[in-house]
């Protein structure tokens, strides 16, 4: 039977004519529309699915990793098993066969026990665990490399050597042991210095990389003060800074007590000025800074720090005395610094004032008068009458238009440490110039190694301020020490920073002073070693300023000379306290205390220990002290002096005593217990005692001039007619420190 498929076909191709993806968009259009809470909980659920079928594949993977590592312990277990039992068999076979027995009954008893005991498998046990032991040690065991780690090694100007090995990742003791083979001892906490360490690090095989403290010191400045800040500010006009120099008693003080119309000169002691003063004036042309520094030798570190911060130097020469030493050196800190020069040739209400004389003597030290052809103004003035005041003021207002002084007004303060001091109320007080900014009560700042916040200002009357400008001069409370003198004081933005770089300073003039004080300390061994012991006095001295312990300190040393050195043990500001005392003791040392005393405790102190103290208010007093004090230390010149002369006339012969002289004393006197010399031709040729010195028959201690005496010469016989015979006396005369 025969059947029609025609209509059929076009049904066929027309449903291969729909594509999957045009059944799919029209499923799609078929299903409800859902809304967007039916959407999120079907999301959900097909993401709780999708974990949960990851869930149950981790899980399946696990239990294949686990039986196929049961299956391999197992077979580990056979293996072990099989051996066992393999020479199991071996040592039955050698052994004679025992009686047998039937299995599971226990030899001598009628009771039933397993094969396989816990012994066995307690011990099987402890077996594997120290197998596991064994693979896991042999798993982290320390390799030793086999090529040496080069290390880049940083190195600072100067490094201790323990911190040196450390960098280096050795021992500090191999450092040490390469250090005595490049011929330097040093100990675990001796510093080295930066081309030595270079040296070391080389020869140990790492790579050295030289770092600067000055590098270093800027990278930690950046993070106190904003330097953009401080370039970008607007600059406005400021005072001038003038700082008058020139030698003692020549009236520094007294013009510029005129020109502030007070009496500072008549409360310093001695006459003369012992530290920097800073003095704002203000004048009809506007404000004028002067800065007087002392005159004396001693003081030449402090105007030269005077000199650097100034704008203008007004050189005071005294019209009755002329070109002095101190003169000369103020000329010559002003030419290095670089400023205009003025000279003020005062006291000309003195009868005897010679302002000519002044005027050639200053031209031959290349300081000539405008009147001559020069550049320099000279100024006849007097403090006493005010002549020429109002000239000088008119010429440092005339020279500050001419210099063009600018300065930002705003913005960060920076400026320089003129003088410190301790007080026993306030603390650390510190005389500070204002040379860029504003500095504002509350801020922090930056003065070398010290730093802290201004608790208060005072301007140099004494009244409180809360803020001071550019070229004004003002005291500051609350820093955490003393600053040095001519140290940058700068306004920090971050405390700490502050800290950290003030600190780092620190420890940095810590270090290089630790590292001057061994190589002295080296160079005093060999040079003691090669001369024998030098005398050395010991000094403690506390001052009232930081100015004038340097300028003290520095002039003590200087007395030194290759027999007696003088040691500055300890220098400081403020009071003599208990610790100065005990550190005077200690070290035998003089205590010294200029401007200042001791305390109580100090003081009750150094009557029980009789520690020799000493005050002085004036600073040639202490250094010529110290001399007299270097003098006695001197080791005493030995001098000899001849007392007499005899001639041997005639040698006769003594059983006891041998040769005897019979002499005329031709000169001086002969005496009995002085040494003698034997002189033939003029020549010496023996040296000796007196053995006996008689007159006629008796013994006598001395013989005069023109007397004839017998001498008979100890250990020597060799006498003849026409010796002389010197008599002479070995004198100690105290030698003087010049």
């Amino acid at each position: 039977m025969k059947v029609d498929t025609a209509p059929v076909e076009p049904a066929k191709a027309e449903a291969k004519a729909e594509t999957p993806v045009e059944a799919k968009a029209e499923a799609k259009a078929e299903e409800p529309q859902l809304s967007e809470e039916e959407q999120l909980a079907k999301k959900l659920a097909a993401e709780k699915a999708a974990r949960l079928e990851a869930s149950i594949e981790r899980n399946a993977a696990k239990v294949r990793r686990q039986a196929a590592a049961k299956k391999q312990q197992t077979l580990h277990k056979k293996k072990q098993t099989a051996n066992a039992a393999a020479n199991k068999n071996k040592a039955t076979a050698a052994k004679p066969a025992a009686p047998v027995q039937k299995r599971g009954i226990a030899p001598g008893r009628g009771q039933a026990m397993p094969t396989g005991g816990r012994k066995s498998k307690a011990k099987k046990g402890k077996q594997r665990r120290i197998q596991i032991a064994i693979d896991l040690d042999a798993k982290h065991q320390f390799e030793k490399p086999v090529e040496n780690i080069v290390h880049d090694v940083t190195i600072p100007e100067t490094v201790v050597v323990a911190e040196l090995a450390q960098k280096m990742r050795v021992k500090a003791g191999e450092v040490i042991k390469e250090l005595m083979k490049l011929g330097l001892m040093a100990t675990i906490n001796q510093p080295i210095d930066q081309e030595t360490a270079v040296i070391l690090v080389e020869e140990m095989g790492h790579k050295p990389v030289l770092q600067s403290e000055n590098d270093l010191e800027k990278e930690m400045l950046a993070d106190v003060v904003d330097l953009k800040e401080a370039d970008s500010r607007e600059t406005l006009p400021r005072a001038p800074i003038v700082t008058i120099m020139g030698h003692v008693d020549h009236g520094k003080t007294s013009l510029l007590d005129y020109i502030r119309e007070t009496r500072v000169a008549s409360g310093e002691a001695g006459g003369i000025t012992q530290h920097i003063g800073a003095y704002q004036v203000k004048t009809d042309h506007g404000n004028v800074t002067f800065l007087d520094t002392p005159g004396h030798a001693a003081f030449t570190a402090m105007r030269a720090r005077g000199a650097e911060v100034t704008d203008i130097v007004i050189v005071v020469v005294a019209a009755d005395d002329g070109v002095m030493p101190q003169t000369k050196e103020a000329v010559e800190h002003a030419k290095a610094a670089g400023v205009p020069l003025i000279v003020a040739i005062n006291k000309m209400d003195k009868p005897d004032a010679n302002p000519d004389k002044v005027m050639q003597e200053m031209s031959t030290l290349d300081v000539v008068p405008e009147e001559w052809g020069g550049d320099v103004q000279f100024l006849k003035v007097s403090a006493k009458t005010g002549e020429g005041i109002d000239q000088l003021i008119e010429a440092l207002i005339l020279q500050t238009e001419i210099l063009e002084l600018k300065a930002p007004n705003e913005g960060a303060a920076s400026g320089f440490v003129i003088e410190s001091r301790l007080d026993r109320g306030r603390g650390a007080v510190a005389t500070i110039l204002v040379q860029k900014g504003t500095l504002k009560k509350g801020q922090v700042v930056l003065c070398g190694h010290e730093y802290g916040r201004v608790r208060a200002m005072f301007d140099e009357n004494g009244l409180k301020i809360n803020e001071a400008g550019p070229s004004a001069p003002v005291e500051i409370l609350g820093l955490s020490g003393t600053p040095e003198a001519g140290d940058e004081f700068i306004f920090a933005q971050n405390e700490k920073a502050a800290k950290e770089l003030a600190t780092h300073r620190e420890d940095r003039k810590r270090s290089s002073k630790h590292a001057a004080e061994q190589a002295s300390k080296l160079e005093e061994v060999f040079s003691k070693m090669a001369a024998g012991d030098t005398a050395t006095l010991n000094l403690v001295i506390k001052t009232d300023v930081q100015g004038s312990l340097e300028a003290l300190r520095e002039s003590l040393v200087k007395l030194s000379n290759d027999e007696v050195s003088v040691k500055c043990v300890y220098g400081g500001v403020g009071g003599i306290n208990e610790g100065d005392a005990n550190l005077a003791l200690a070290s035998s040392a003089m205590l010294i205390g200029f401007n200042v005393r001791a305390d109580a405790t100090a003081r009750k102190l150094i009557q029980e220990k009789a520690i020799d103290l000493h005050y002085y208010s004036i600073i040639y007093e202490a250094i010529d002290e110290v001399k007299r004090a270097l003098s006695g230390m001197l080791a005493p010149e030995i001098q000899e002096k001849i007392v007499g002369l005899a001639e041997v006339r005639d040698v006769f012969k003594s059983p006891k005593l041998g040769a005897i002289a019979g002499c005329m004393v031709i000169d001086g006197t002969v005496k009995r217990n002085l040494p003698i010399r034997v002189l033939r031709d003029n020549i010496v040729i023996y040296e000796g005692q007196l053995e006996s010195l008689r007159r006629f028959k008796d013994d006598v201690n001395e013989v005069k001039m023109g007397m004839e005496c017998g001498i008979g010469v100890k250990n020597y016989n060799d006498i003849k007619n026409g010796d002389q015979i010197e008599v002479f006396e070995r004198v100690e005369v105290q030698r003087v420190l010049e």
